[in-house]
């Protein structure tokens, strides 16, 4: 077995190839799902498949209601905006950011990894075909990294832990091409904010439009079924 090494993994198409990526340079997965009472959970389905699809050694599926905090469409009463136009996407920050997300999960990946003894963790983030959200910029991935190793006693001890974002400058396009270059199952994953029944994708929130502009861009069929 190789070096282990956590993964956040949400069931998208970017934490699925950021999953095989670091399976691809020789580490055991140690895979980090969290059930947040998101609205589309539909991908902690998702999530499972894509773990036993690539064989990762271990999958860790947490619960945490972030609804209890709620101040993001995805955890509360809040409408999923929808979008006329992929250029109104990014322009600002939108309602479905939840409040310290990717900070809570890398910690909860950071303690995990404390416990299985890897130094290395994998977030699918990525700031160029985004949403907009802060904590997807790499200034934020820097600074957890410099938190997690003055902030643990294997830091302390000497171990130097890194935080992975190997999409953080890609385009959708780039990711499809890697994702299909791994053989990761793309038709089991899922990106939108407000599936309908069933887990069919709304084709309208920010998420599905980039999803669309990611396979046209790389030039691969589309296997995700959209209302819209």
């Amino acid at each position: 077995m190789g070096v282990p090494g956590v993964v956040l993994l949400s069931g998208g198409i970017d934490s699925s190839t950021t999953l095989a990526i670091a399976k691809e340079n020789g580490f055991e997965i140690y895979a980090l799902t969290v059930d947040y009472h998101q609205r589309h959970r539909y991908e902690i389905r998702a999530a499972k498949r894509i773990a036993k699809a690539l064989g990762v050694s271990r999958h860790l599926i947490l619960k945490l209601d972030l609804s209890k905090i709620g101040g993001s469409a995805l955890t509360d009463q809040i409408p999923v905006p929808k979008r006329h136009a992929l250029g109104e996407v990014g322009k600002d920050i939108p309602s479905t950011y939840v409040p310290a997300r990717n900070t809570i999960l890398l910690a909860l990946g950071l303690a995990w990894a404390e416990v299985v003894g890897a130094t290395a963790i994998f977030i699918g983030a990525n700031a160029v075909d985004y949403s907009g959200y802060p904590d997807c910029r790499p200034e934020f991935i820097s600074a957890f990294e410099h938190l997690a190793n003055c902030a643990t006693k294997a830091g302390i001890e000497g171990k130097r832990f890194t935080i992975h974002a190997p999409l953080i400058h890609w385009t959708k396009g780039e990711i499809i091409q890697k994702a299909v270059a791994l053989g990761v199952p793309l038709q089991w994953t899922h990106s939108c904010y407000d599936p309908l029944p069933k887990g069919v994708a709304c084709g309208q929130c920010d998420s599905c439009l980039l999803r669309k502009k990611g396979f046209a861009e790389a030039h691969v069929p589309d296997p995700t079924k959209y209302a819209k």
